[in-house]
């Protein structure tokens, strides 16, 4: 019903006057009420917020998790606070990161899939703009509202437009990727689909050090703002959002990491999907009766493989490892630094990774490899990870380290959506292991309800053409009655949840799990498992149980109309979709011409050489041809 305010309210002078004030009004009574949640009178000792997102790490790659990388920063922030063992993310980047930011689902944040796999029927529809659509607000935006400083440094994937950087979306300072990944030495691409590293400092243009390497300069740039810009005489509570880009490829570390892991891995990836099964059984990950999903068919066998591919294989492995490790250990440096600053005792950790391990092999595409091989990319054994590598682990060992679970990134399946998830600070219990399921949604409401902030802000958003949109609702849930063990689930029994993500679907409702995969390793074929005693996605049970799978299809469906899912074409590949959007990028038209002079150049001299092989003398002006 249209209030009687209304005609008034359309003045865009009287709408911004009382926006202002309303935001006046809630900064004020922010700055005096107190958190009740974690017991704070004194509105300066409210604690920081640390957010942080690792890039492609599967269920068991973190050490707290039974992964083999040395990780003591994170194992300490597991051991010293709760870690979840149930909960769900998104199968794609950039989805995950924008339900993350802001708590509600993808596709009500136009952040439906990335715009790397975009398809044409998609562009320009509801929900799959790939940038923040009016209404939506970002957790730093409710911070900063709230009386927090707040920051940002690595992968921002969310939209390159000067309206949707981060400096635009609540964050004081910034430092961010607008790109699904980059090379980890130098300010380059390191595929097609971009043509350049499109790094932003605070809304502009960023240029990366000489002596960048990513995960050292994300710490580097944060405790730079951090202790720029936060006076411990007059502090201020702030929020500070990490997003690393290990273990996205390229992967890359140096060597320093590297050589800690050699030897490790030279079991194999089936050796390695066994070990860390009976791993996460040890740890309670998983029940100890649970199945272990068989490896997608197609994948190379170990045991098959020549001695120079095995060492390859395990190399790539260890720098994997390595990566892993270098980005604890920058961890440790921001910990010191906080501890320093008499800051660490009062700050919140919240870590966790975008989606389940990266299973793509960029030397198996004959367009990629011809990108890489004019824009100074190889994979030698001699210098894998190092400056100029393009190291890559392959789905083999994307599907060792999604282990106990099935499949990997970009898939709905456990192997893409189950991934660590750990939160250490003040007043969360130590040592905890908690086995609700939760999803990234959470996330905000969970950091909110600690604060005692409220989930909603009462203040319109003001577009640029003079029209207010409402706040769109968040549409996740609280973790602190888990948290705290007043509850032991989130969600009932009888509760819905789903995601979507370019076709690849999953609903959740109680211990059961329907789910929906697109090729190539996928089939488009719904099927139906129960996750309490076959996480691994091993037995369907569409046929046994068809009134519970018929239920569950009809909730899906539900889902999808509510929140704006579009279907995709049944023959639809994730992998040929982002081919064919890269040609799109790479071939205009200057490029079409630079490629071919490049391609005539290499051709001209792979001529040149054969010739000479023939006549020494080929090419000398007194050579008769």
């Amino acid at each position: 019903m249209d209030s009687p305010l209304r005609p008034i309210l359309k003045s865009k002078c009287v709408r911004t006057i009382v926006a202002l004030t309303t935001l006046a009004a809630i900064t004020t009574a922010f700055a005096t009420e107190t958190t009740v949640k974690i017991e704070h009178a004194d509105v300066d000792k409210r604690p920081n917020i640390v957010l942080i997102v690792v890039d492609d790490a599967g269920l068991t790659d973190f050490a707290p998790y039974g992964g083999e990388a040395a990780m003591p920063t994170i194992q300490t922030l597991a051991d010293t606070g709760s870690k979840f063992t149930n909960y769900h993310t998104s199968p794609l980047c950039a989805p995950s990161r924008a339900m993350l930011l802001t708590g509600i689902d993808n596709h009500r944040t136009g952040i439906a899939t990335i715009p790397e796999v975009l398809t044409e029927e998609q562009q320009g529809q509801p929900g799959y703009s790939m940038y923040f659509e009016p209404g939506v607000t970002t957790l730093a935006q409710r911070l900063k509202v709230g009386g927090y400083k707040t920051y940002m440094t690595g992968k921002w994937h969310l939209g390159g437009r000067q309206q949707d950087l981060p400096n635009a979306h609540g964050f004081d300072r910034s430092f961010a990727l607008d790109a699904s990944g980059a090379d980890n030495w130098e300010q380059k691409s390191y595929i097609g689909y971009y043509p350049e590293a499109p790094w932003f400092e605070d809304g502009q243009p960023g240029t990366l050090p000489d002596d960048f390497y990513s995960s050292q300069f994300i710490i580097d740039k944060m405790i730079d703002y951090l202790d720029g810009e936060q006076n411990p005489a007059e502090r201020q509570p702030f929020f500070s959002y990490i997003a690393f880009q290990a273990v996205h490829i390229p992967v890359q570390a140096p060597r320093e990491f590297t050589d800690h892991y050699i030897g490790v891995y030279d079991s194999g990836w089936q050796a390695l999907r066994e070990k860390r099964w009976q791993r996460a059984k040890q740890l309670g990950l998983i029940p100890e009766t649970a199945p272990l999903a068989d490896m997608p068919e197609g994948l190379r066998d170990w045991n098959a493989l020549s001695a120079d591919d095995k060492q390859f294989f395990a190399r790539a492995m260890s720098v994997h490892a390595g990566m892993l490790e270098a980005m604890d250990s920058h961890i440790g440096r921001l910990i010191n630094f906080l501890r320093e600053r008499d800051e660490l005792d009062n700050t919140l950790f919240v870590i966790t990774s975008d989606n389940g391990p990266e299973p793509s092999d960029p030397s198996a595409i004959g367009l990629n490899k011809l990108w890489m091989a004019t824009h100074g990319y190889d994979i030698k054994i001699e210098t894998l990870g190092e400056k100029g590598s393009m190291g890559f682990i392959g789905p083999e060992w994307a599907s060792a380290t999604a282990s106990p679970n099935g499949l990997f990134k970009f898939y709905a399946s456990e192997g893409g959506l189950r991934v660590p998830l750990i939160i250490s600070g003040p007043a969360i219990v130590a040592g905890k292991s908690i086995t609700a399921m939760t999803t990234v949604t959470d996330i905000v409401p969970t950091i909110l309800d600690y604060l005692n902030l409220p989930l909603t802000l009462p203040v319109t958003s003001i577009l640029d053409a003079g029209e207010s949109v409402p706040e769109i609702a968040i549409t996740g849930r609280s973790l602190l009655p888990v948290l705290n063990g007043s509850q032991q689930r989130i969600y009932g029994e009888d509760e819905a949840i789903g995601i979507e993500v370019s076709g690849n679907s999953a609903l959740f409702k109680g211990d059961y799990k329907i789910t929906r995969n697109t090729p190539p390793y996928g089939d488009n074929i719904w099927r139906l498992y129960n996750l309490a005693n076959d996480p691994g996605e091993t037995l369907d049970l569409r046929l046994q149980e068809s009134e519970k799978f018929d239920e569950l299809l009809v909730d899906y469906e539900n889902y999808a109309t509510e929140f704006g899912v579009l279907p995709m074409d049944s023959d639809f590949d994730y992998i040929k979709q982002v081919i064919a959007n890269s040609k799109i990028k790479q071939f205009t038209v200057p490029r079409q011409i630079a490629m071919t002079v490049v391609i005539l150049l290499i051709l001209l001299e792979v001529y040149g050489l054969r010739q000479k092989r023939r006549n020494p003398n080929w090419g000398h002006p007194t050579c008769q041809r």
